[in-house]
């Protein structure tokens, strides 16, 4: 199979106050959270747009105007992030790459990189972990909800859990870059310097200057 034949699936959710991004209230408003929610979903997007290949969103929540038609669009369904992810990939069907909406900073090079190693002979499946012990995106060249099933999310062992399961069933993965996730305030503003010229970070900063000036 060739890297173009690799499907890019972002995992998402409808940036709405007090339904998306939650961990960033505080300091942020539920309102200025959701906002972040979408400047990340964006420039997800926009990154992913670049790439030739195939590309979907799985969305929890209904669909705004930030999604162009070179998107397909399928609804989330499933208990627990685990079961959602692992749908996810079913739902979509053949070999793919997944990513959620909070690495703003992936570029298209990762990406690119991502579907090369995901379709190189002998690989079965990728992986990219995250600081906190997570991992920011997954991927498998036949897609099998239950190597996602068991797996703690949100958690400092996550990625680990998820070697063993690829381990279980019998899979030879390729360990991908580790890049941050955005969760909490800390991580909003670390990812926002690498990409200062980003929707996240302008916004981010247009938020952090409003909130200085409103306690004065």
């Amino acid at each position: 199979m060739k890297p173009t034949d690799v499907t890019i699936t972002i995992l998402a959710k409808q940036p709405r106050p007090g339904f998306s991004k939650t961990r960033l209230t505080p300091p942020f408003s539920p309102s200025q959270a959701a906002g972040l929610a979408e400047a990340m979903l964006k420039d997800t997007l926009a990154t992913a747009r670049k790439v030739a290949v195939r590309r979907v969103v799985v969305l929890d929540g209904t669909a705004g105007p930030w999604l162009t038609p070179d998107f397909e669009l399928l609804p989330q369904r499933g208990d627990g992030q685990a079961g959602r992810i692992g749908n996810a990939f079913e739902d979509v069907g053949g070999p793919q790459i997944l990513i959620g909406m909070d690495t703003p900073q992936v570029t298209p090079e990762q990406l690119e990189e991502a579907c090369a190693a995901l379709a190189a002979p002998g690989t079965d499946a990728v992986l990219g972990a995250t600081p906190d012990g997570g991992w920011w995106i997954g991927g498998l060249k036949v897609p099998d909800a239950r190597v996602f099933r068991d797996v703690p999310m949100s958690r400092a062992d996550t990625v680990e859990h998820q070697r063993s399961s690829f381990r279980s069933f019998g899979l030879r993965w390729s360990e991908l870059e580790p890049l941050a996730d955005v969760d909490n305030h800390a991580d909003a503003l670390e990812v926002a310097a690498g990409i200062p010229d980003s929707r996240f970070a302008r916004l981010l900063g247009r938020y952090g200057n409003n909130n200085r000036l409103a306690t004065r």
